[in-house]
């Protein structure tokens, strides 16, 4: 049964046997970047080492994906994007605006982080709950890169788990991120069967937004109390109305107060009680959720990879709750 089970899964490696919290991670979430590049590619690791050192988790409860195959993005992006990415193929504005160099190794690290996501959405449906170290990836469009985004994971997560024929799983995107999460919003604009729903900084990036489903925009500086008041404002009624059979959570960490590029005021605190608040919520109507950890740039990479596990240790403490 154990084999049957693994092949259902996007999986190099299943944990069957743990009753705790499944976590997803790859140590090819990472890839070597040109030295001073302004991406904290040292965080992925690091938000494990945390979580290991402060004895969150185990390595029982660690998931491992497989690489996320050319047909599972083509769900999303088109054959031209994708044969160009992978074939090294992109042109010096395009890297540009993506933020990175090309490189096989970038390749393989979004390949891996995506299918992390498809994963954590699969154990998700399973389970109840699942996260992943990684993930997030929403300014992303079918044709390009954009943001230091390449492949759209929470995308292509949604539009594999929805299905082709038939009753449709229903998916409701809840975007954290300090920045508008464009490229998953103008991807969904015409399904009816994914919601959209993006708080973030206006007058951050993008410059050019797009329109998701719901989007609440909010000012320079907005602090823990406002912020956490907008999402309690939405996201019950949004559970009621859409009902839908699936939350994938993009808890970026980008709104902290030390955020380099994020523009608003939250704590530690403050996010942690944003992720227990989302967490809560969503799975005490009985939905399941799958976590990525969204965007979060500081130098000190430490303290950002410490930041990032907010979520992982909120959603401890909610798998304990609720017996999952």
């Amino acid at each position: 049964m154990h084999g049957a089970w693994r092949r259902s899964f996007n999986a190099e490696h299943a944990c069957l046997e743990s009753r705790a919290l499944p976590l997803v991670h790859h140590v090819n979430y990472i890839c070597d970047l040109p030295e001073n590049h302004r991406f904290p590619m040292g965080k992925f690791p690091k938000v494990l080492e945390s979580l290991f050192r402060d004895q969150v988790i185990t390595d029982k409860q660690v998931w491992a994906p497989k690489i996320a195959s050319k047909g599972l993005l083509g769900c999303v992006h088109t054959e031209e994007y994708l044969s160009n990415f992978i074939g090294g193929k992109i042109s010096e504005k395009d890297q540009r605006r993506t933020g990175f160099p090309w490189s096989s190794g970038l390749v393989q690290r979004c390949r891996y982080e995506t299918g992390g996501t498809v994963l954590a959405g699969e154990i998700a449906l399973q389970r109840g709950l699942a996260c992943s170290t990684a993930g997030g990836t929403h300014h992303a469009f079918p044709g390009y890169g954009a943001g230091f985004c390449l492949l759209n994971d929470l995308a292509v997560t949604a539009t594999h788990l929805m299905g082709v024929s038939g009753s449709k799983r229903k998916i409701l995107i809840v975007d954290l991120d300090v920045h508008q999460g464009d490229g998953t919003a103008f991807i969904f604009k015409d399904e009816p069967n994914v919601f959209t729903f993006s708080v973030h900084c206006g007058k951050n990036f993008p410059l050019r937004k797009q329109q998701s489903d719901l989007d609440v925009s909010l000012e320079d500086g907005t602090e823990d109390k406002e912020y956490l008041s907008k999402v309690q404002e939405h996201l019950p009624w949004l559970l009621e109305t859409f009902q839908p059979d699936l939350v994938l959570y993009d808890s970026g960490v980008d709104p902290h107060w030390e955020d380099e590029l994020g523009r608003l005021r939250l704590t530690d605190e403050g996010l942690y009680q944003r992720d227990l608040y989302v967490l809560q919520t969503v799975i005490k109507k009985g939905i399941p959720v799958a976590t990525v950890i969204g965007g979060g740039y500081s130098r000190d990479i430490d303290q950002l990879a410490r930041r990032h596990s907010i979520i992982h240790r909120a959603a401890s403490k909610v798998w304990r709750e609720y017996g999952l």
